[in-house]
């Protein structure tokens, strides 16, 4: 009776989360961002777990969704059929996703464990970015793992399509693949297709490349694809992913675009290269640096990762790149807090009006060419200047209205806000931020100040 009783309450959470994100998200007038059915933009702060449904039960995901959701992220990211062992190791309850590895025939246990999990990130107010496949399954890179043709993933996409079309989910192609034959373009469209006939075209779709790599580079033109993704990896610190967003912010046709797979925290750095060393690895300052570059730099939002979350990783489990902290430990860390005080900032400084605009910065003191962003709100009621190691900038302060300007630092580390100071002057200034060095990012605010804008954060 219990357990009726708890799948009855999650039918009507399910049916009332519909109305909210069943058909609810699509794209800016402008090409720039995603938004809500009102209009309103919908900042995509995504966390990467890519082995979700394949090795948590409903109760651990219920602990890691809930975590997430606390955390202020906007989209989980998973795949279906996943890279581990997912077509040959079953999920927690003993299924496999597809009878004999056929595309053709979808395991129903399996998938009502995915539903499952879908219905509860919903509930919580998150989105799920749906990764049908892991690339290996379609790609000529991995020949004799190949499971699909165009057919059968034109089959496989309308079932999805259908069975998902009332959730609040994104379609995300590629799984970590590039397009190096005709044959893999055939079967990426194909499925593609599926997911747009099946979901009544009321879903969107990106591409999750192999990194370091653009979406755009294989897809801009293609009518399904809604929005342009890039793989920034997980190469050396320091590594500028905003050229990425940069690049495809210039591109024609218009269409939002982000990293949705940066240096993941925990990752040893490089780990793909000869020689690296094992105990170097990305902390809270790589990930965040990551974030902040390439939303000043034109990305409508952006992915975080843990080299333990994506895996799922515990100590009975083989580890993979080096994961050593079982993922309920890791959901804590310190990168994964501070992604909520980027979503503080750019929901309180109207994430739609932001356009990059590094011609604002008239002389910088870069370290070791780590670059210092900026963007112009399109009214110029703000400028906001992204400092990653603390280091002094110029900046026209006439390029922001009104007479009186309001100064601002916002603190990454910690979602606190600083007033430095209001004036009515305006000329050429040049800001120092409070601390320098690794790990000090700082953001400098400046607006106007007649407008009497809430300070972002705690203050």
């Amino acid at each position: 009776m219990g357990k009726l009783l708890f799948y009855f309450k999650l039918v009507l959470v399910f049916l009332y989360f519909q109305s909210i994100f069943g058909q609810s998200l699509g794209i800016s007038e402008n090409g720039r961002y995603i938004e809500k059915a009102d209009g309103t933009p919908f900042f995509y702060l995504g966390d990467t777990a890519w082995e979700l449904f394949h090795r948590l039960d409903m109760k651990e995901a219920d602990h890691y969704l809930k975590n997430r959701a606390d955390k202020g992220f906007t989209v989980i990211q998973a795949v279906i059929l996943s890279e581990l062992e997912g077509l040959s190791v079953p999920n927690a309850n003993g299924d496999l996703p597809l009878l004999n590895k056929d595309p053709k025939r979808p395991n129903e246990a399996y998938f009502k464990h995915v539903d499952a999990i879908v219905m509860k990130a919903n509930s919580l107010g998150l989105v799920m970015g749906m990764l049908p496949t892991w690339g290996n399954y379609w790609s000529s890179l991995s020949e004799k793992d190949i499971i699909f043709t165009p057919e059968t993933a034109m089959q496989y996409g309308l079932f999805l399509g259908k069975r998902y079309k009332d959730s609040g989910v994104i379609w995300i192609l590629g799984g970590d693949r590039n397009i190096r034959t005709p044959k893999d373009r055939e079967i990426v469209e194909a499925m593609a297709k599926g997911l747009k006939q099946g979901c009544n075209n009321q879903q969107l779709i990106t591409f999750h490349p192999r990194g370091p790599g653009m979406s755009s580079d294989y897809f801009l033109d293609a009518e399904w694809m809604d929005f342009n993704m890039y793989q920034s990896s997980h190469g050396q610190h320091g590594h500028d992913n905003g050229l990425y967003a940069a690049h495809d912010y210039a591109l024609e046709p218009k269409k939002p675009t982000m990293d949705g797979e940066p240096r993941y925290e925990n990752i040893p750095v490089g780990f793909y290269f000869k020689g690296t060393d094992p105990k170097d690895r990305f902390d809270d300052y790589d990930v965040r640096q990551a974030a902040y570059w390439s939303v000043f730099a034109g990305a409508c939002g952006h992915t975080y990762g843990n080299n333990n979350i994506w895996q799922m990783y515990t100590p009975e489990r083989k580890s993979v790149i080096g994961a050593n902290i079982p993922w309920y430990n890791a959901m804590d860390v310190a990168g994964a807090y501070q992604m909520k005080h980027l979503r503080t900032l750019v929901e309180a400084r109207s994430f739609s009006k932001w356009i990059p605009k590094p011609e604002l910065i008239l002389n910088s003191m870069e370290v070791k060419g780590e670059p210092i962003r900026a963007v112009l709100a399109t009214d110029a009621s703000f400028a906001m200047v992204y400092s990653p190691s603390g280091m002094a900038f110029t900046i026209d302060k006439g390029k922001v209205s009104g007479t009186n300007k309001k100064a601002i630092w916002y603190d990454p580390r910690y979602g606190v806000s600083y007033h430095l100071g209001t004036s009515d002057t305006d000329g050429i200034q040049t800001y120092q931020p409070p601390t320098s060095g690794r790990g000090q990012d700082w953001i400098l605010i400046l607006e106007n100040a007649d407008l009497n804008l809430p300070m972002p954060g705690f203050n």
